[in-house]
């Protein structure tokens, strides 16, 4: 098959998803072309079967605000007429699935009829996608998917209650690949960062408000208070700010290293002990899954998706969103005993076999060949 994928190209969930699909695909034969803004940062290395396309998009003393969505919709046609594509896979509703529909409309009154696939992924449903402003819009562009995935049941239940949807929407879970993040930690690393074998605790994300990341801190100022611990920070936003100078008012910011953004998360998450979520929402939680396919249990909250993947009491603990007396306590079962943390991290490594890539990418080939 020729694939179209359209997506973000950050570090956040969805461009993560959609890049590694792209991956996986051009791995079982099929040609893969990339529509964004810039290269995806998973998009590394060659491989044969990968096409990047960049959108341009003209700047112009008219426009205040440079027409991106109208570029991408040019660029889908362009390289959906050129280079024969089958179907288009547009992660993350705004602007992908409005652009798309635009792309389809054109090629339709030229006599080719392209497939789009629609895979939402988060916010773009529970939060930019309620705004007004783009809610109208983005409520119709779905509906004129050809398909239409959600990466959890969670995510699929919230967008029939936000919006009216008239098709059925397909659960495909994010996935992880497994063997990659299968791997022994490499020692001289994590000596650097706990010289004297104290636990590491790690959090992942963009840093912006719904990932409550001063709840982080104080979990760490929790467990060091009876263990010695090192708190690693991995990604960067708009609240890195406000963690570093709540870390220095608890007086643990000589015991957390932020390491900015990070490609290989499974040299660093190998080092870990455990993994701290503590998210007001998210539809998956796929820095979860990605921390369990590592061996590294996770203490999170009960917010959305992630009751679909953390069995509590299993392969980590959760806990009301805000609660940080509890997830403190839950961290401190786990680090406290080795044998138990043993326990957590071999359950944590067996449970997100279930979601290795290899289980998923079919459920993908087969709702593609429905179109073809």
């Amino acid at each position: 098959m020729r694939i179209g994928i359209v997506c973000y190209p950050t570090f956040g969930g969805s461009g993560v998803l959609a890049t590694e699909l792209g991956k996986a695909l051009a791995q079982e034969g099929h040609m893969v072309h990339f529509i964004t803004y810039q290269q995806p940062v998973r998009l590394n290395g060659f491989l044969p079967n990968i096409f990047y396309h960049e959108v341009q998009v003209p700047t112009y003393p008219l426009f205040d605000y440079p027409p991106y969505e109208t570029a991408l919709a040019s660029t889908m046609v362009d390289v959906i007429k050129n280079n024969n594509l089958d179907l288009l896979h547009v992660h993350y509703a705004i602007p992908h699935a409005s652009a798309a529909y635009m792309a389809k409309q054109i090629l339709k009154k030229e006599g080719k009829n392209i497939p789009v696939i629609t895979t939402l992924h988060g916010t773009d449903i529970t939060l930019v996608g309620k705004d007004k402003t783009y809610a109208p819009v983005v409520a119709f562009s779905i509906n004129q998917s050809d398909a239409i995935t959600a990466v959890s049941n969670n995510l699929r239940d919230e967008t029939f209650k936000t919006f009216h949807i008239e098709k059925e929407i397909e659960v495909i879970y994010n996935f992880v690949d497994v063997q990659r993040f299968t791997r022994k930690p490499i020692d001289a690393f994590r000596k650097v960062i706990a010289p004297n074998g104290e636990k590491i605790l790690m959090h992942a994300s963009n840093f912006r408000k719904i990932k409550r990341v001063q709840d982080v801190v104080k979990i760490f100022a929790e467990v060091r208070k009876e263990i010695p611990a090192k708190l690693l920070f991995v990604g960067d936003g708009p609240e890195r700010s406000t963690a570093e100078d709540l870390a220095r008012e608890l007086g643990v910011c000589d015991e957390i290293r932020f390491v900015g953004k990070q490609e290989q998360m499974e040299d660093i998450l190998a080092i870990a002990d455990l993994f701290l979520l503590t998210s007001e929402y998210e539809s998956f939680g796929l820095a979860a899954l990605e921390a369990m396919a590592a061996g590294v249990p996770v203490i999170s909250t009960n917010a959305g998706g992630l009751k679909e993947i953390i069995t509590d009491g299993e392969t980590g603990y959760m806990a009301d969103v805000g609660d940080v007396a509890a997830m403190s306590q839950n961290a401190l079962m786990i680090l406290k005993d080795d044998k138990i943390l043993k326990g957590f991290k071999e359950r944590a490594a067996q449970y997100a076999k279930q979601y290795d890539i290899g289980n998923i990418i079919p459920l993908y080939e087969k709702l593609y060949e429905k179109f073809l």
